[in-house]
């Protein structure tokens, strides 16, 4: 049977207890955490998310300047893996399987260093980040982003083989339809070639909006996923309109037409799955 999330940091500044209400009401079985350690009270979130039958899927590393695990600088690096440690120690007292982790970050377009060099780095950082993930009974799945956010990891060949590099068991790829859409001639082919390392993914159709408002094949991506006896999360990511995805973050309360996606994202998924 699917399991179906929220990414809780597209909700923005909303309180905690507003974002579990609305999936509780539209059915989810639970939310990606937004990774933010320290703004959780943790015991608080375990209690409400029990309270509202949901549970934690995943945590969202979210991946500024300040985290970038790809940094010629030590000191940049050394405290971007030691934000992706903390990120697994919010897994690990929640309950959620999996940290996602961008090996460079959104709003960087270009390298700083030879693409060798940052690639190396970033799968160092990683690597350590993992052993200590699995100290403590959580995975990592690499994201890959569109060109528009990053550029050192953006299609899922490039994830897999990132993710070999590292070569942990417990680091995984993950995918994302909306930056598929963009960077994959067939999204569904990719997911076929991830095979048993794809371990999470993301949903929002080809405008970031809810799924069955753009143009992506789902039917399709669902057949490709079921293919591979994939039973992870499917986690609603989509956005308000914003060139910084990261922008909506930081806004107010999540406002139509978020309320609109996230019922509408679980309704045409049920639909689409029978």
């Amino acid at each position: 049977m699917s399991k179906y999330s929220v990414s809780q940091w597209i909700y923005g500044r909303e309180p905690v207890e507003a974002g579990l209400d609305r999936l509780a009401r539209y059915g989810y079985d639970g939310v990606e955490l937004v990774g933010e350690p320290d703004a959780h009270d943790q015991a608080k979130l375990r209690r409400m998310l029990g309270e509202r039958s949901l549970v934690a899927s995943s945590v969202c590393g979210l991946y500024g300047a300040e985290r970038d695990l790809s940094h010629g600088d030590d000191s940049i690096r050394r405290g971007a893996v030691e934000y992706v440690k903390a990120c697994c120690d919010l897994a690990a007292e929640t309950g959620a399987g999996v940290v996602i982790v961008v090996p460079s970050p959104v709003g960087k377009p270009e390298p700083t260093s030879p693409v060798e060099d940052e690639l190396k780095l970033a799968a160092e950082s990683i690597r350590t980040a993992g052993e200590y993930a699995a100290t403590v009974g959580v995975g990592l799945v690499i994201e890959a982003l569109n060109r528009y956010e990053t550029y050192l990891v953006t299609t899922i060949d490039m994830a897999l083989e990132f993710a070999r590099t590292v070569d942990l068991p417990n680091v995984g790829v993950m995918a994302d339809a909306f930056h598929m859409n963009i960077e994959e001639a067939s999204p569904s082919e990719s997911v076929r070639r991830a095979g048993g390392m794809l371990r999470h993914f993301h949903l929002a159709d080809s405008n970031r909006q809810a799924v069955g408002r753009g143009h992506l094949d789902f039917p399709g991506l669902l057949a490709a996923l079921d293919e591979l006896g994939y039973e992870g999360w499917y986690t609603m990511e989509f956005l308000p309109p914003t060139a910084n995805p990261y922008a909506a973050a930081g806004q107010d309360a999540a406002r139509d037409p978020l309320d609109a996606f996230t019922e509408e994202s679980i309704r045409r998924m049920r639909e689409l799955r029978g």
